[in-house]
């Protein structure tokens, strides 16, 4: 749809055009979700539960959503579990010491969110910890 909507036509008028010529051409057949109901709702989802749900069925990792501290604070979270998948030690300071300098960017940034409660790690702590789950 590139045309512009002309003068002197009601908007509600031509989009209602260019969704019967778009349902005429047949653009909405075959669509994904075509003949199911649309999911129902409690009323109280809003906006941002929706892009959510969208996300998520889409396959897709919601943390993109979160601000950026919040984001941090999902990944600290999820650390043990991500350095369990991990088998060289290099990789593992790699990890860390990327996620600390995130850590410190936020800290120096204007809160614009959530404060981030979460200081940089000790890179040897978490090395030693990530041997002794290892073996």
């Amino acid at each position: 749809m590139t045309e512009r909507k002309p003068t002197g036509v009601s908007f509600e008028s031509w989009v209602d055009r260019q969704v019967s010529a778009a349902a005429a051409k047949g653009e909405f057949d075959d669509l994904p979700g075509a003949g199911k109901p649309l999911p129902k709702t409690d009323g109280k989802d809003t906006a941002l539960a929706w892009v959510v749900n969208k996300v998520r069925a889409e396959g897709h990792d919601v943390s993109a959503l979160l601000p950026p501290s919040l984001a941090i604070a999902k990944e600290l979270d999820d650390l043990p579990d991500t350095l369990a998948k991990v088998r060289r030690e290099a990789r593992v300071r790699e990890i860390v010491e990327d996620l600390n300098e995130r850590i410190r960017a936020e800290h120096r940034r204007p809160a614009g969110g959530p404060v981030l409660r979460a200081r940089p790690l000790d890179v040897e702590e978490v090395v030693t910890s990530w041997r002794e789950a290892a073996s």
